[in-house]
């Protein structure tokens, strides 16, 4: 291998290689009890609202770097409104739920109205959504906490601590079925890149070396059976993991084998040759800012879910967990470039930067110290490294 391919190789895996040295740092700081079974469960759990909004911040992102402020609000507001219908206005939770949906793309579609069609700055529009929804959550509320007794509604969506997928294996004390559904993933995993390789042969397309293809295919088979092995020690699979897993997906597959994905990397990519192409960029801008709203009222589903109440302060920095990642992860400043896999890597590398500095006991705001620098640090590779590609 010469050296402009190890080069390569290392820019392009240069943020698994940051995951692995800093959780091997926090393992051996908190003694290994940042890889104890329920502390790996509550890192999803706790954590599920960041994925599930870094999955929607990715698409504005890849439009040219935008970035939405509101979706912390958003979610509070959402939450509000949810909490309010089913706690005082006696709504059952499936009816409480769609209108929670409705609400969160109502106000997307709002705010990718002003930004696709009437050119605000996304900056500008979702600055005043910020403020805007914050304001409504605490007229919602009356200022005051409401709680959720709804226990439907907190299983569905990951609250308490029996919020876990049952195990339809009964296996005493250790969830046969969390390990099934590891094993099930590998093996299905393993099938796609096999049959995409296959593929890209057929068609006479570039493929990365056998050798590297299995490297990683064992790489990302035994980081998930590890996952799963240690779950299967506490409870099992967390309800929240299962959203997030529906979420990383979806959106997944949209950004990486759809013409609409495909879409968002051209406009961030060149936004005049995109519209001179045929392409409608209004509406691009539209779907992503809306998608945004929808994400966000699911995220402040999870986190009422989880908390068990709705007050005016939830999804305080929501945004910044999820644009973090979304840079952390790799997606460019300048907007185009970005995967949901580097997404999940970025929220992974954030939740477990969080987790680690709480149980050793580090300052709340020495840990907002660490994670800023950790974004600037991202954002400054992340330009450093194309300056060396030009």
């Amino acid at each position: 291998m010469d050296k402009a391919k190890l080069m390569d190789g290392i820019k392009k895996y240069t943020m698994i290689i940051v995951l692995v040295l800093v959780t091997l740092f926090f393992t051996w700081q908190t003694g290994g009890k940042i890889l104890l079974p329920q502390n790996i469960s509550n890192l999803i759990s706790q954590n599920a609202y960041v994925f599930v909004l870094a999955s929607g911040m990715l698409l504005c992102i890849l439009t040219g770097g935008n970035i939405d402020l509101a979706v912390g609000s958003v979610v509070c507001f959402v939450g509000a409104v949810g909490a309010t219908l089913m706690e005082t206005k006696g709504w059952n939770p499936v009816a409480a739920t769609i209108m929670m949906l409705l609400v969160g793309l109502a106000i997307g579609a709002w705010q990718a109205f002003w930004i696709a069609y009437v050119h605000v700055p996304p900056f500008i529009t979702t600055l005043a959504g910020m403020l805007v929804f914050r304001g409504l959550s605490n007229v919602v509320l009356d200022g005051l906490t409401v709680s959720l007794t709804n226990k439907k509604f907190v299983q569905v969506f990951g609250g308490g601590a029996d919020c876990y997928i049952p195990d339809f294996f009964g296996g005493n004390g250790f969830n046969i079925t969390c390990m099934v559904f590891g094993v099930l993933a590998c093996a299905i995993y393993i099938i796609v890149q096999i049959k995409n390789r296959m593929n890209r042969a057929k068609k006479g397309y570039e493929m990365e070396s056998l050798a590297s293809m299995l490297v990683k295919t064992v790489v990302i088979c035994a980081a998930v059976l590890a996952f799963t092995f240690r779950l299967s020690q506490y409870k099992g699979i967390p309800t929240a993991l299962v959203w997030v897993l529906i979420v990383v997906l979806i959106y997944g597959y949209i950004t990486s084998k759809t013409t609409t994905g495909r879409y968002f990397y051209a406009v961030g990519g060149n936004e005049k040759a995109t519209k001179l192409s045929g392409i409608n960029t209004k509406k691009v801008y539209f779907i992503a800012y809306t998608n945004m709203g929808f994400l966000a009222a699911l995220a402040g589903m999870l986190t009422i879910a989880r908390q068990t109440s709705a007050n005016p302060t939830q999804g305080t920095n929501y945004e910044m967990d999820a644009i973090s990642s979304c840079f952390v992860g790799g997606a460019s400043a300048y907007g185009g470039v970005g995967t949901i896999p580097g997404v999940i890597i970025g929220a992974l590398l954030m939740g477990i930067i969080n987790q680690g500095m709480s149980i050793m006991g580090v300052d709340a705001n020495y840990q907002k110290v660490v994670k800023g620098l950790v974004l600037l640090a991202a954002v400054i590779f992340d330009i450093v490294t194309k300056k060396n590609d030009k």
